[in-house]
């Protein structure tokens, strides 16, 4: 009678695999980083070398107005205007008085309108300013064939009826209504004319802006070149001259650095069959060019999404974006190379295209297939933020100092260079035997003039039907 040996009793014939690991030599990876991502932008950006580490644009000289964003303050329900926001209205451009200031925003009355809800009418008295602190108001006109046409889309941060301030014959030239609910303050002009019969240089100030005559300026805002066309005979030839801006602005390089440590037994012991020094100095830099990216899309000094003119942001009609938000996107600027877009938001500008049977057509970038619309390819960017709304933005550019675009901005040749612009220095090693090295980053970006650059903004990337 045979006996069955349990696989628990049976005696070990061979060298298992955990100890054989211990003579073998394993095949391994180098050390991998979830966050290296594909870095469109910086492989788009034409790089321009700065030498002096500044880099000026000269513009022709244009007559700004204050046609800026207004930033609110809010506590629960009740929203508040900051005071000096206040003079990014034309009218208030330049006025200095804290304290009027202050009383203006605190005569300011917050209104809540419902979607559908008019706040103003066409041809009716500019009689009050509307602050937009949250929603979406529409401008609706007599369209060429007797129905309505939306003239433009305001968000967050817009005002409209500005010219309350400063005349009292001023006309609504088309209706303003609420696409969706609206959080809006409005400041009356009884309010403001009562403040500035006791406020000392408010009235002077609306009185002064409204006897400025009109500069002369072509469309785009730039002082006009008289020239003569189509004359016959002996006809006066105007005299002119291109005047400059007297401030032009001015772009520093920025910088990002980190200090990288390594100990010099593991820099001597564990450097086969890889190289730790480097894989450590390989790692580093990856993280420091990913944040190059994202400085570059949102740095509130020379980041795009904030230096992007205000004429070149834009609202999506319907919230999503749709193919008109696009093309209407494009149409602001000649020569778009690109669009930068967060993937959630080509998603739903997928989904769009989908529900109308379009078929957005592709093409092929350095063995890359990516999506575009109207020929100019659609790159994905993570770094363009995603609110918690699930709302975002997308960017189209025109890039390269010939076409007055949008250019990155470097300085190669720097000591210590691994890649442009881009430095690895020894610090010397310390007393517990540790090696250190100092990374460096230099860079920037410029946007040559307002309209090489547009933002598609609130784009909603979470709505399914």
């Amino acid at each position: 009678m045979s006996v069955e040996t349990s696989p628990e009793n049976r005696a070990q014939q061979s060298l298992g695999t955990a100890a054989a690991r211990n003579l073998a030599t394993t095949t391994k990876s180098v050390p991998q980083m979830q966050e290296i991502t594909s870095r469109w932008l910086l492989k788009m950006l034409p790089w321009v070398q700065v030498q002096g580490g500044t880099y000026r644009v000269n513009r022709r000289l244009s007559y700004a107005v204050g046609d800026g964003k207004i930033t609110f303050v809010q506590t629960g329900e009740r929203v508040a205007v900051i005071p000096a926001e206040l003079g990014e209205l034309p009218a208030l451009r330049g006025f200095e008085d804290e304290a009027v200031l202050g009383e203006l925003a605190a005569r300011c009355v917050q209104r809540e309108f419902a979607a559908g809800e008019v706040l103003a009418s066409a041809g009716g008295a500019v009689d009050a300013v509307y602050l937009l602190a949250h929603g979406r108001v529409e401008l609706i006109g007599a369209g060429p064939y007797g129905g309505e046409a939306v003239l433009g889309v305001l968000a967050d941060g817009a005002h409209l009826g500005e010219q309350a301030l400063v005349s009292e014959a001023a006309r609504w030239e088309s209706t303003a209504r609420a696409a969706t609910a609206a959080t809006v303050l409005v400041l009356s002009r009884a309010d403001v004319l009562n403040l500035a019969e006791r406020a000392t240089g408010l009235g002077e100030h609306l009185a002064g802006f409204a006897l400025v005559p009109d500069q002369r300026t072509n469309k785009y805002g730039e002082a006009a070149i008289d020239l003569a066309a189509g004359h016959v005979g002996e006809a006066v030839i105007p005299h002119t001259y291109v005047d400059y801006e007297g401030a032009p602005r001015e772009y520093e390089l920025s910088v990002a650095q980190t200090v990288l440590k390594v100990h010099s037994r593991v820099a001597d012991l564990y450097n086969q069959p890889m190289n730790q020094t480097e894989q450590q100095l390989r790692l580093t830099v990856e993280a420091l060019r990913e944040r190059q990216e994202d400085e570059l899309v949102n740095n509130r000094e020379f980041g795009l999404l904030a230096n992007c003119d205000y004429s070149q942001r834009l609202q999506p009609h319907d919230g999503v974006p749709s193919p008109d938000d696009m093309d209407e996107l494009l149409s602001r600027r000649r020569g778009s190379k690109l669009f930068l877009a967060h993937p959630k938001a080509i998603a739903a500008f997928g989904r769009e295209c989908n529900k109308r049977g379009l078929v957005p057509e592709s093409v092929d970038f350095e063995g890359h297939r990516l999506p575009a619309w109207r020929g100019v390819p659609i790159f994905p960017c993570g770094k363009i933020p995603l609110s918690a709304e699930r709302t975002t933005s997308i960017i189209c550019m025109r890039t390269g100092e010939d076409e007055q675009g949008v250019i990155g901005l470097r300085q190669s040749g720097i000591p210590d260079e691994i890649e442009p612009s881009l430095s690895v220095r020894f610090m010397g090693i310390d007393e517990q035997a540790i090696i250190s090295y100092l990374v460096t980053a230099y860079y920037s970006a410029a946007i040559l003039v307002p309209d090489a650059l547009g933002v598609l903004e609130n784009v909603e990337v979470s709505r399914w039907r």
